[in-house]
């Protein structure tokens, strides 16, 4: 005779504890993670002709076009880096940012039926957007080492790559966080959001480099944790100046406030966002 599987009893309840994560959940999850990952790659690409293609078009398309008015015509200085190197080293962990941040502001209200249906951690639904983005984000990773082999870049420190990459993995996720869970609650945060980017944008050294920025505005201008993500790049693929050990300190101190704050905020939204949404 065969025996009864036994079914596992989750009890939802309240938190006791204001802030708390439950990392055992978030682990007896893992698989819905990987799903909801390779689902996002799926639709993405879905019924696209060039598929995975714009992978790689969107910064080489953006790479020429800063090189060509911001290099050729503005002559903005590059430090002795080849233009299309120069623009593309800072444009892929933008590029990666932006998109990040941008899937995971629109993740809760795209998966609204899901939340108001099945029960599950809604952490895994930005967290699953910004892994996503990592698969396009090595892809093209892998044309900029081929730019730095065709240019014969003097490659800096390439230690620093995993810790500019990690640095920005957390701030996407940390502002992933904000705007999903703002944007359950006041659906206009979305339309906020690509000017927010934008203006993100210029106040890091995608387009010029950091030293351009005078002395006397440094410190703050090195709070902005993307400016020591770019120039991180930069560093390790072009040999180029990197951000000195203060700036990183600073960056990483601010992605944990903001990624702090994050978690607060979405677990009070994530309590009543089943209501509102």
């Amino acid at each position: 005779m065969t025996q009864p599987r036994s079914t596992a009893v989750i009890c939802i309840a309240p938190r006791r504890l204001w802030f708390g994560l439950d990392w055992s959940e978030l682990w007896h999850y893992r698989e819905l993670l990987l799903f909801l990952v390779w689902r996002d790659l799926k639709l993405r690409y879905k019924q696209t002709v060039m598929g995975v293609t714009w992978v790689i078009l969107q910064p080489l398309l953006t790479t020429l076009v800063f090189t060509v008015f911001f290099g050729r015509l503005a002559h903005m200085p590059s430090g002795g880096v080849p233009y299309p190197l120069f623009y593309f080293a800072g444009l892929l962990p933008w590029l990666y940012f932006a998109g990040a941040v941008t899937a995971a502001t629109n993740v809760i209200v795209q998966h609204q039926h899901t939340i108001t249906k099945v029960y599950f951690p809604r952490l895994l639904l930005p967290l699953s957007s910004v892994i996503s983005g990592l698969v396009d984000f090595g892809v093209s990773f892998l044309v900029l080492l081929g730019l730095a082999i065709y240019y014969r870049a003097h490659l800096g420190s390439v230690a620093v790559l995993p810790a500019a990459l990690l640095l920005a993995v957390s701030c996407a996720f940390a502002v992933g966080l904000w705007l999903a869970a703002l944007n359950a609650l006041y659906r206009d945060v979305r339309y906020a959001t690509p000017f927010v980017l934008q203006f993100w944008m210029f106040a890091s050294p995608v387009a010029y480099p950091s030293w351009l920025v005078p002395a006397r505005w440094r410190w703050l201008y090195e709070l902005n944790p993307m400016a020591v993500v770019i120039d991180g790049f930069r560093q390790a693929l072009t040999g180029s100046a990197g951000p000195p050990v203060a700036a990183w300190a600073g960056a990483g101190a601010i992605v944990a406030i903001i990624l702090s704050g994050g978690l607060l905020y979405f677990q009070r939204m994530e309590d009543i966002v089943a209501d509102v949404i």
